[in-house]
């Protein structure tokens, strides 16, 4: 079970498959089993090496409480650690919701070098933040909150009230082994309000950005990659934040194509 210690904190990653590698990051709340809980994993196993990673604060990995472990520099810097420990000086990324938001405003801004291309989804990183994206993070950060006071199974009832819908079993087990302290932590940082737009026509690499068009974070996703030199967006009529990332079989193939023509090159 690979750990790596990057500066005091302990970060948990697995290796899978064989190729050219490829990390994976995952949401907040989540753990690198929703990789394999959503199919990911399995299907990119075949052409890649993938390096699935516990997100500092989540799964496996130390879980600091103060709000200063959080700073995209250190999560990028994590990676850092990870691909030397690996002897990889270069892999290709892909981040959903959290773990996009660090590759939009952790590795695209300082560890870029180590990266051939960045898949993204789920997140908005230019400078405005819509009314739906504020409500998302209240959400967010008073859900953090109440498993702080109550716990995480009233957390759970809360989502299936607030949603209409029951959660995924799946991913029950991924959510309790959290600590919301430190989860509230990492919620607090992403709701800091700041934006990349200055680097966006910096990012060098070829990227491929996507959302549900029922998500939040749709318009600001699809205007950052009209910044962007080598961006491709996909937009998923009708998904929200959550279904997207769940409807691996329309979300793999453009995945696909896009490694296997980064490749290529």
């Amino acid at each position: 079970m690979p750990f790596v210690n990057n500066n005091g904190v302990k970060i948990h990653y697995e290796i899978e498959g064989q190729g050219p590698p490829l990390m994976l990051q995952h949401g907040l709340m989540g753990s690198l089993e929703r990789w394999r809980i959503y199919g990911y994993a399995q299907e990119l196993k075949k052409d890649y090496r993938l390096i699935l990673v516990d997100a500092r604060g989540h799964g496996q990995s130390d879980r600091p409480h103060e709000p200063e472990a959080y700073t995209y520099e250190r999560f990028a810097s994590d990676y850092v650690a990870i691909l030397d420990d690996l002897g990889i000086q270069k892999a290709n990324y892909l981040g959903y919701s959290m773990g996009a938001a660090i590759g939009f405003k952790g590795i695209a801004r300082y560890t870029l070098p180590r990266f051939n291309s960045l898949i993204l989804g789920g997140i908005n990183p230019t400078d405005t933040t819509p009314e739906p994206e504020r409500q998302f993070w209240n959400v967010l950060i008073n859900g953090m909150q109440l498993a702080i006071r109550e716990g995480w199974r009233a957390w759970i009832a809360d989502y299936e009230k607030r949603y209409g819908r029951p959660y995924d079993q799946r991913l029950v087990p991924t959510a309790l082994v959290n600590d919301p302290v430190a989860l509230l932590a990492i919620g607090q940082r992403l709701t800091d309000g700041m934006g990349v737009e200055e680097i966006l026509p910096k990012i060098n690499v070829p990227c491929l950005v996507f959302a549900g068009t029922a998500d939040a974070f749709h318009p600001g996703a699809k205007e950052a990659v009209a910044r962007m030199p080598k961006a491709t967006f996909v937009s998923f009529p009708g998904l929200d934040h959550v279904g997207c990332f769940a409807s691996t079989d329309l979300v793999l193939p453009h995945v696909k194509k896009f490694l296997a023509e980064v490749n290529k090159r």
